[in-house]
C-alpha cells in the first residue's frame, strides 16, 4: 500500500465538485501543509486567511488544504466558544473552496455529521479524543472522503494500527495520519519524533500538528494555555523526522483567537516555516 493520493481533484474521482485545485500527498512526498483557523469565527476571516495561505501555496510551489472547524465539541469550559454550528459553517467552507479552488478539512464529533460534512468538504477530520471511536470512523470511511485521524493523546504511535486497520476495514485507505503529542498529565504534552517512521511504516503519510503539541491543556484553567513559539520548533523536529506535512492553526490576532489563543500562529510565521521545513525535509532525504 502506497499511501499515495490526492485531495480535492473534484467529482471525478468522487469527491465534491466546485473545486480544481488538488494537493498530492503519500508517504514519501512532496511535502504540504494544512492550516486554518481553529474554530470559524466568521466568513471575512476565514476568507481572509484562505487568501494568504492561497498565496504562500503558489509562492512557495507547496499543496495547501484549508482547515477549520465548524464545532469545537470538546473545549475545556462549558463557556468557550465552540463555532457557529454544522450548517453556517459548512456555508462558509464551501465559499472558502470555491473562492480559492484550495481542498478544505473539517472535523466531526458524530457518525451523523459525517455524510453531511462530505457533500462539501475534501478531508474528514477524527478528533484526538475520538480516534477510537469505530462508529464515528465506519461513518467517516464510508464517505470517500480522505480521513484524516489525530493520534490519541493517550496513544502510543503504535496503537494507531488498529485505528488504521478499522478504516481499511470499512473500505478507505485515503488515510492521514496526525502526530500532535502524547499526554503525560499535569498539562504537558510530549512530542516522540521517532513515532513518525512507526507510523509512516503503516503505508500512510503523517501530518505533524504544530499547534496542538505546543498546547498545555487545561493549563489556564478554563482553558488550554501552551507556548505559542514551541510551534515552529518542533515543526522543524518534525520535518527532519520525515512528517510528510505541516498542520498548523494560523490567525491574523493571535491573541483575540476564540480558540488556542495561547498556541495558535500569526498567518505572517507560515511563509518562512514552510519554506524551511520543506527544505528541510528535502535535505533529509525524505522527498522523491
Amino acid at each position: 500500500m502506497s499511501g499515495n493520493f490526492k485531495i480535492g481533484v473534484g467529482v471525478e474521482s468522487g469527491g465534491p465538485a466546485g473545486v480544481s485545485g488538488s494537493v498530492e500527498v503519500g508517504v514519501n512526498g512532496p511535502f504540504f501543509v494544512v492550516a486554518g483557523p481553529c474554530v470559524i469565527e466568521g466568513k471575512d476571516i476565514c476568507m481572509k486567511i484562505a487568501e494568504s495561505l492561497k498565496e504562500i501555496g503558489e509562492s512557495e510551489g507547496i499543496g495547501v488544504i484549508f482547515k477549520a472547524s465548524f464545532d469545537k465539541a470538546n473545549r475545556s469550559s462549558v463557556r468557550s466558544f465552540r463555532g457557529p454550528g454544522i450548517d453556517e459553517g459548512l456555508k462558509v467552507l464551501e465559499a472558502v473552496r470555491r473562492e480559492y479552488q484550495m481542498p478544505v478539512l473539517t472535523d466531526v464529533h458524530e457518525p451523523g455529521q459525517a455524510e453531511v460534512a462530505a457533500q462539501v468538504v475534501d478531508c474528514l477530520q477524527v478528533p484526538a479524543f475520538l480516534c477510537r471511536q469505530t462508529d464515528l470512523l465506519s461513518a467517516c470511511a464510508h464517505t470517500g472522503r480522505c480521513v484524516n485521524v489525530k493520534k490519541g493523546q493517550f496513544l502510543s504511535p503504535g496503537e494507531m494500527k488498529n485505528v488504521v486497520e478499522k478504516l481499511r476495514a470499512f473500505g478507505n485507505d485515503k488515510i492521514l495520519l496526525t502526530e500532535r503529542g502524547t499526554f503525560f498529565g499535569y498539562n504537558r504534552l510530549v512530542n516522540d519524533m521517532s513515532g513518525i517512521a512507526e507510523m509512516k511504516a503503516f503505508g500512510l503519510p503523517v501530518v505533524f500538528d504544530a499547534t496542538h503539541s505546543a498546547q498545555r491543556p487545561g493549563g489556564l484553567g478554563g482553558v488550554s494555555g501552551g507556548e505559542r513559539a514551541v510551534g515552529p520548533v518542533l515543526a522543524k523536529a518534525a520535518s527532519a523526522a520525515g512528517a510528510n506535512g505541516l498542520y498548523a492553526e494560523v490567525h491574523p490576532r493571535p491573541k483575540e483567537a476564540r480558540s488556542d489563543a495561547a498556541v495558535i500562529m500569526p498567518v505572517d510565521w507560515l511563509g518562512d516555516l514552510v519554506r524551511v521545513c520543506k527544505e528541510i525535509f528535502r535535505v533529509a532525504g525524505w522527498s522523491e
